[in-house]
């Protein structure tokens, strides 16, 4: 009996949080591959602030899922049925499989993985493109040096979380994480090692970044945008670098906010620079080597929110990204009931 492969797909463009009817779950055949291609049995997804970008139309970084199509996602699973040279029965592997049971792939983009290292889910975090954001984010976008201040938004999230570990291990002076309740303040400083964090949910933001931070802030690694992009602003210190890796606080609304105090960037005699983990493909092993002995040796940890359900579990799994309730690497573990 052929095996049968579940999928969601696009429905519609969403305005605002998306709903259930911007979504079809549909069900097909699993083909066998055909002379250069792979089946992969899909076992854990990347639920990414960014696969919201994703669904708007219009141009970006990375052309939009269309209507009809298999939403996008980072993906680990196993070869169940390889036509391929370079890929065996059995490998475990990484690539941007999508939200669907089984995948089809003839190799590009797709990486083996060694699950006897870690778990599959933490090559969607730290040893995955998570894992990596930070590391370029922080080391070449952000330009870190030792002794700086680094301050990082969204810093209980998957890339906020590994960023701040990263500083420390690099030797930044202080490092500061801004996220969103005691709980995930209490999580940076007794599990992710920041220095110090600031609840922007307790209100006044700019007044604990004065006290947190006299000499001003040399990096600032933002993932929210909007006000607490505005409140680090007023903060810089001479020379600083803000690092633009996302905006999740903008990505549901109609109109994008910028930032209203980007003159500061003028009297810091600072630097605004977007980043895209994508552009730095070709340095992707070394980082990796360097992030998987970091995690081996215990400098590093990885922490990923793992919900399990069926592939129809994930537009609800989604929405909890915008709800704050994950901390660390929000991932989809697939049960196939």
């Amino acid at each position: 009996m052929p095996l049968t492969n579940r999928q969601v797909r696009l429905a519609a463009r969403p305005s605002g949080l998306p709903r259930a009817t911007d979504w079809s779950l549909t069900t097909e055949e699993v083909p066998e591959p055909a002379e250069g291609q792979f089946v992969v049995a899909v076992s854990h997804l990347s639920v990414d602030p960014a696969m919201r970008g994703w669904m708007n139309a219009g141009a970006s970084y990375i052309p939009p899922v269309e209507i009809g199509a298999v939403m996008r996602a980072g993906a680990v699973g196993r070869v169940t049925a390889s036509a391929h040279p370079g890929f065996a029965v059995g490998d475990e592997v990484y690539g941007t499989f999508g939200v669907q049971e089984y995948a089809v792939s003839d190799g590009r983009g797709v990486t083996t993985i060694d699950t006897s290292l870690a778990g599959p889910s933490t090559y969607l975090g730290a040893l995955g493109a998570t894992g990596l954001t930070a590391y370029f984010g922080l080391l070449d976008t952000g330009r870190l040096s030792e002794g700086d201040t680094v301050v990082v938004s969204g810093a209980a999230g998957a890339v906020g979380s590994v960023a701040g570990q990263i500083a420390k291990i690099k030797g930044a002076g202080r490092v500061i994480g801004i996220a969103g309740g005691p709980e995930k303040c209490r999580a940076l400083t007794e599990v992710f090692g920041f220095d110090a964090a600031v609840d922007y949910r307790a209100g006044n933001v700019r007044r604990a970044l004065r006290e947190l931070t006299p000499d001003g802030v040399d990096v600032f690694f933002d993932n929210v945008g909007g006000e607490i992009l505005d409140d680090v602003l007023t903060r810089l210190a001479r020379g600083a670098r803000v690092v633009i890796c996302g905006a999740v606080s903008q990505y549901n609304e109609a109109q994008v906010r910028g930032p209203a105090n980007y003159l500061m960037l003028l009297v810091a005699r600072a630097s605004m620079t977007g980043m895209l983990v994508f552009d730095f493909a070709d340095r992707y092993p070394q980082a990796m080597a360097e992030l998987a002995g970091w995690l081996k040796d215990g400098k590093l940890v990885s922490r990923e929110h793992v919900v399990h359900g069926g592939v129809d579990a994930f537009p609800e799994t989604l929405l909890m990204l915008f709800d704050g309730v994950n901390t660390g690497k929000l991932v989809l573990a697939l049960d196939r009931g």
